[in-house]
């Protein structure tokens, strides 16, 4: 069975470079644990491709970046975290939305959307992480991809990001590429890369049909020289944990802490991106609150 991957290209004399990925895998986990619909999989299995090859340009293996996707169509919201590492983890406020196909049959990913904006957030252990903004202008999650990467970090770039669902709602292919041009990059060059993104048959008609990721860069990369300059298995992964749980509890307001514990009743904390649920009992409240009277001292 397939696994998934992600790669790295250099081509064209180094004048431009690329990422690729296949994450059928990861996205079907995603419907299965959050009960996507086939839209609601098609966005978050966008976006997870798309942050796992942001990913790949943070600097350190402590870096984490962070997505998010708001609009004022009924998704509401999507958010993503990824790493240098090659884990994601994301979920979709409403997983169960739904809307007629568009007239030429494909899911109306920009109008569950909707408008609104595109986050990022790239935390590299500073006091403040770097956080930009765009307003979306599609919809499409690539399209806007490739405008935040030219407005925001002044690199001109091709975003290709596609989620094909089966009638029975599993997932029959996912996955993206990024091209991104070094800097003073020749017309000629821009002219071939541009004719070659153009005459690409689209992301998951091509993964679909059993071509590798590899293929898929030869393909985008035609009449360059080009080589794969690294390869990696890329996964589902949450961070959450019992521990993570009371310091998300250790965060509401003393007074909060103390009327639970005067309760007498035991608390459950939920982790949004992975479903997992952590039960805290009074003894757990009473260390937590321990530990929020420490940190004021």
């Amino acid at each position: 069975m397939k696994h998934d991957y992600l790669i790295r290209v250099l081509g064209a004399n180094e004048k431009v470079r690329g990422f690729a990925v296949d994450t059928k895998g990861i996205v079907e986990h995603a419907r299965l644990i959050h009960h996507n619909t086939p839209l609601a999989s098609a966005i978050l299995g966008r976006l997870m491709s798309a942050g796992l090859m942001m990913g790949q340009m943070l600097k350190s293996k402590e870096d984490k970046l962070t997505v998010q996707l708001l609009g004022d169509g009924p998704f509401k919201h999507a958010i993503i975290t990824s790493n240098l590492a090659g884990t994601v983890r994301g979920y979709v406020s409403n997983p169960g939305v739904e809307l007629p196909l568009r007239k030429d049959g494909h899911l109306d990913v920009s109008r569950a959307i909707g408008n609104g904006s595109l986050t990022v957030i790239r935390d590299m252990g500073l006091k403040d992480p770097y956080v930009s903004s765009i307003d979306l202008t599609s919809g499409e999650i690539a399209e806007d991809l490739t405008y935040y990467f030219a407005q925001s970090e002044q690199t001109p770039s091709s975003v290709g990001l596609g989620v094909l669902v089966d009638v029975d709602q599993t997932i029959l292919a996912s996955g993206g590429f990024l091209l991104q041009l070094m800097p003073n990059t020749d017309q000629k060059t821009i002219d071939q890369l541009e004719k070659n993104i153009k005459n690409f048959v689209g992301v998951t008609p091509y993964l679909s049909q059993g071509h590798s990721l590899e293929e898929m860069m030869d393909v985008l990369f035609e009449g360059f020289d080009h080589e794969v300059t690294d390869t990696m298995d890329v996964s589902w992964k949450c961070n959450c944990s019992f521990e993570r749980g009371k310091e998300v509890l250790a965060t509401l307001k003393r007074d909060e802490i103390v009327n639970m514990i005067e309760e007498g009743k035991p608390v459950e904390v939920n982790c949004d991106f992975c479903q997992s649920h952590y039960r805290y009992d009074i003894e757990d409240l009473k260390e937590v609150l321990s530990h929020i009277d420490e940190q004021a001292k």
